[in-house]
């Protein structure tokens, strides 16, 4: 009886059983040997009564004292009481400044149902609240500072996926679309491709009837359905539930993609591949990438996850997009990444002369790019490639700094450049001559970017229409 809450249903259950006996408050007192308006605060939840006196009213009302401190509610009329009140208690309701309504007898059925009703939607639109900008940013450079406290490793989540891959008897290579349908058997589920899937999710789970829908296996990219197919299972491995925050969300969407690179890129695997890669002076993204059968971007982020803990390298990671702007990045290595006021990187400018956007540049993208660069935190050494899709190119890039150059491919570019970055004048400020020849003689019209106006996905999960999802799974489960 360590809560409040528990206490409402224990007072519940007294006076349940009390009047089924057809005792009242002072009746029941009297052989108890407690007066009634002690007994009237136990039963209505505002105090916690001591266990002798629990005994013995469960003795004079012929019922066990498992039965009082049973958590559930006699009836349904008491369970609609039980919510009302406890609802009251939490701090959503208090925080409105409204008086409490008494759960009592006396509360008409249908007010009670209405008012319990106004609760429950209550308690789901502050679940289903927007994050500010602000809030979502912040919480995603927590969870960023979270994953460099651990080197942007996660023994767990290996473990987890470890014991998945073995299930299946998954012992070395690129993983088949076969072995990906075998470990979602072994979870109970069937994958099955539609090309119906609603447009705002990557997979739909259907847990009443045990499937698990994907898009078409014929589309372009096809090959990444193997890693969306384990990221739809990594929710079930993780016991993950609706999140009840953005930045629950962002850690549930980091996990799972965790666990799928995991299981693509198995750690016994890849750190014995990357160690006798190490042992030759050419450790390469593109050869992990061909190794494991996977996209140069996923290789490049899996090698961040066992560079600092398996090979004793600090590393850093970036995506930029066409614009320049970072769209993902992780450092541990030293290297001075953009940020704004809160600490968020996302979306922030990479200097002009660093590799992620100099390789944007070149004529010749078949291969990996690679340079050196000496920024103020000191020189890095980096490998870049190019890549496109619908939304416009990107650049993923994966570096070290100068000592550690050694050990990978490329490490002999004669490639180098300079940066001054986050000085202004190294790149965001065009030089004096061409200040004095334009600045009064320019007018350009901004681009409006339209996410800046876009307010951030809502829902139980974030960006998902639960309404077009239902009504899919609806539409299928009759098949």
């Amino acid at each position: 009886m360590a809560t409040e809450t528990d206490l409402i249903t224990l007072g519940r259950r007294i006076r349940h059983h009390r009047k089924a006996a057809g005792l009242t408050l002072d009746q029941l007192g009297d052989r108890v040997g407690v007066v009634g308006s002690q007994l009237s605060l136990i039963e209505n939840g505002r105090r916690e009564p001591k266990l002798t006196v629990l005994q013995t009213v469960a003795s004079v009302l012929g019922v066990s004292l498992a039965d009082l401190l049973s958590g559930e509610a006699p009836d349904a009329r008491t369970a609609l009481e039980i919510e009302l009140a406890r609802a009251q208690l939490g701090p959503l309701y208090a925080s409105l400044g409204l008086p409490v309504i008494p759960a009592s007898r006396n509360l008409p059925h249908e007010t009670l149902e209405s008012l319990v009703g106004l609760h429950r939607e209550l308690i789901r639109r502050a679940n289903r609240s927007i994050a500010t900008p602000e809030e979502a940013r912040r919480a995603n450079t927590e969870l960023r500072i979270w994953m460099r406290e651990r080197n942007n490793h996660l023994p767990e989540i290996e473990a987890i996926a470890s014991e998945a891959l073995t299930a299946v008897g998954h012992e070395g290579g690129a993983l088949t679309h076969r072995s990906v349908s075998l470990m979602a058997e072994h979870l109970g589920f069937v994958l099955i491709y539609v090309d119906d899937l609603p447009d705002s999710a990557r997979s739909v789970i259907d847990l009443e009837n045990g499937r698990i829908y994907l898009p078409p296996a014929s589309i372009p990219g096809g090959h990444g359905l193997r890693s969306m197919a384990l990221q739809a299972m990594a929710h079930r491995l993780l016991g993950h539930t609706p999140p009840t925050s953005y930045a629950e969300f962002l850690r549930q969407r980091l996990e799972i993609n965790y666990f799928a690179a995991a299981c693509l890129m198995p750690l016994g695997p890849s750190v014995r591949f990357l160690r006798a890669a190490k042992a030759r002076h050419d450790l390469s993204v593109e050869d992990f990438r061909d190794a494991f059968g996977v996209t140069h971007e996923a290789a490049a982020l899996r090698l961040t996850n066992l560079a600092t803990e398996q090979l004793g390298l600090p590393v850093h990671f970036l995506r930029v997009g066409n614009n320049g702007s970072i769209q993902k990045a992780y450092e541990n290595d030293g290297l001075v990444l953009p940020k704004d006021v809160t600490g968020a990187i996302e979306g922030q400018p990479v200097c002009r002369y660093w590799a992620a956007r100099a390789a944007l540049h070149r004529s010749n993208r078949t291969t990996e790019f690679y340079q050196y660069t000496d920024t103020p935190g000191g020189t890095f050494w980096c490998a870049t490639q190019t890549g496109k899709t619908d939304a416009g190119e990107f650049s993923i890039t994966f570096g070290v700094p100068f000592a550690e150059a050694k050990w990978f491919r490329g490490r002999d570019t004669t490639v180098r450049a300079a940066s001054r970055c986050p000085e202004l004048s190294c790149c965001r400020q065009p030089d004096d001559a061409l200040s004095a020849r334009w600045a009064d003689r320019a007018w350009p019209s901004a681009r409006l970017h339209a996410h800046v106006l876009s307010p951030l996905p809502q829902g139980s999960f974030p960006g998902v229409d639960e309404s077009e999802v239902y009504t899919f799974l609806e539409r299928h489960s009759t098949e």
